[in-house]
């Protein structure tokens, strides 16, 4: 982990586009993370309706991101529920690409 609280989770070749990848931090906390274009976005990885991973969802419009479960929808530049059941947004991240590392704040962004 850098001084400024980022860690690498994954190289940015290994992240293809408009897919959902689940990865854990250095705590273990899980996270989502999902490429589009240049830009790489990362959030709880749990669905805030209910306790399952949106890493096991989709991708159904440009940041746009589904649960599997219940199929809440979920705006993966700011997090806000955008479909029922989910009402309440998800915990957003800072991501920043290094070279090739794609590297994630803990702290909320």
């Amino acid at each position: 982990m850098s001084d400024d609280g980022y860690e690498r989770v994954v190289d940015l070749a290994d992240l293809p586009e408009s897919t959902l990848v689940g990865v854990a931090l250095n705590d273990g906390e899980q996270v989502v993370l999902v490429r589009f274009g240049s830009a790489v976005y990362a959030l709880q990885d749990c669905c805030s309706h209910a306790d399952f991973p949106l890493s096991e969802g989709d991708v159904v419009d440009d940041y746009v991101i589904e649960c599997a479960l219940h199929g809440a929808q979920f705006d993966v530049r700011d997090g806000q529920a955008l479909e029922l059941p989910a009402t309440e947004p998800l915990v957003t991240y800072a991501v920043r690409i290094d070279g090739e590392a794609v590297m994630v704040c803990r702290q909320e962004a």
